[in-house]
């Protein structure tokens, strides 16, 4: 029942003209059945702040009512239609009195590179920062160039041959150690923003090998944005259980699909009938199975998505395990770092509002995860 309030609520709130903001604490929500307007407001209850409404369902239940849905997704809405800017990090404080009194005071040089050095005028101190990129005994633009050029299409050891040419001696394990450890931690910070897409989605499988064996990785993709939502690695193709693919493009994207797209397999089917199954009752979410080759209702999208990771499998050539953080690392790339022709050379981030700003998109994306991390983890 609560389920069902809640797909009223989304049909309200996505509706014009719908929802009458007073103040960040009073709305006016229309009535369904065309008899005026509720009144949700936020208030204390039993010692905390929540929302209540005048309508029927609220008064007597005392449940959440579709009013209190209605007005909290469409705050929810109006926030992911703010464009998310991602600022490389500026140092403005003092490391050591926290004085803002800073000046730029030269760089520190060494065999790996040049590092910014600050003077305060505070405490007098000099000090460092290389955020995201402590105790690393390469420099910031050694490590991101290296994993440019890898989900660039390079392989780990053509990679490590490259960096040779710019000044950094580094074997391809190492490589592969930074991409471990920075794909992690992007991974954490990304997975907490909300990108803008469509209502309509994509999904398809494509087949890699892990450790020799044959793996299928199914993805769940943006139609319009081409951001790539979610992905899961599987043993069989049409049998596989793959709802967790369909929650995890529910939590990314903050919402459900009025349209899914596939290419007609089983499981396909089999997770929409029990993550959509409410809507899929309601007729408010379609999911057309079997496309066509030409025309509105083909994937072809899906499959020039399905070619780009197809070409960098053949380079990884054996994955050695299914959770590598290569394919993470892959689906960092594709969304906020690659730009696409089709997207005007736009990213799929910029495309689904979230603009990552500086030179090197790598550490500024690194800079934000490292600041936004709980010290200690």
């Amino acid at each position: 029942m609560e389920n069902l309030r809640e797909l009223r609520g989304r049909m309200i709130a996505e509706k014009p003209d719908q929802i009458m903001r007073l103040d960040e604490r009073f709305y006016k929500v229309a009535s369904q059945n065309g008899h005026g307007m509720y009144n949700v407001a936020k208030a204390r209850m039993n010692r905390t702040i929540g929302w209540v409404c005048d309508c029927p369902d609220f008064t007597y239940r005392q449940v959440k009512c579709k009013h209190i849905w209605a007005v909290e997704i469409s705050l929810k809405l109006r926030e992911a239609i703010e464009p998310r800017v991602i600022e490389p990090i500026d140092i403005h404080s003092c490391i050591f009195c926290k004085s803002s009194d800073l000046i730029k005071w030269g760089l520190r040089h060494n065999k790996y590179g040049d590092i910014q050095k600050f003077s305060c005028k505070s405490c007098g101190k000099f000090f460092t920062v290389n955020l995201g990129f402590e105790r690393m005994k390469h420099n910031p633009q050694g490590i991101t160039t290296a994993m440019q050029l890898y989900f660039s299409g390079e392989s780990l050891r053509n990679t490590a041959k490259s960096l040779r040419l710019l000044g950094v001696q580094v074997s391809h394990q190492t490589i592969y150690n930074w991409i471990e450890k920075y794909t992690a931690l992007m991974a954490k910070y990304v997975e907490k923003i909300t990108p803008q897409v469509s209502d309509t989605w994509r999904a398809d499988e494509l087949f890699l090998k892990v450790k020799g064996n044959m793996k299928y990785l199914y993805a769940m993709m943006d139609n319009d944005t081409r951001f790539w939502l979610a992905q899961e690695v599987a043993d069989t193709k049409g049998t596989a259980d793959i709802r967790p693919l369909f929650k995890q493009a529910k939590i990314k994207a903050g919402k459900k699909p009025h349209t899914l797209i596939t290419d007609g397999a089983f499981n396909f089917e089999s997770a929409f009938r029990e993550e959509f199954r409410r809507e899929r009752e309601a007729l408010t979410i379609q999911h057309i199975r079997h496309v066509r080759m030409s025309g509105d209702l083909n994937n072809n999208r899906m499959e020039r998505f399905n070619g780009e990771l197809r070409d960098r499998e053949k380079v990884t050539r054996n994955l050695k395990k299914t959770d590598t953080p290569i394919l993470a690392g892959m689906q960092i790339f594709h969304n906020y770092v690659r730009p696409h022709m089709a997207l005007d050379g736009k990213t799929p981030a910029e495309k689904a509002g979230i603009e990552v700003r500086g030179e090197n998109k790598w550490i500024t994306i690194i800079q934000n995860a490292k600041q936004t991390r709980p010290h200690g983890t």
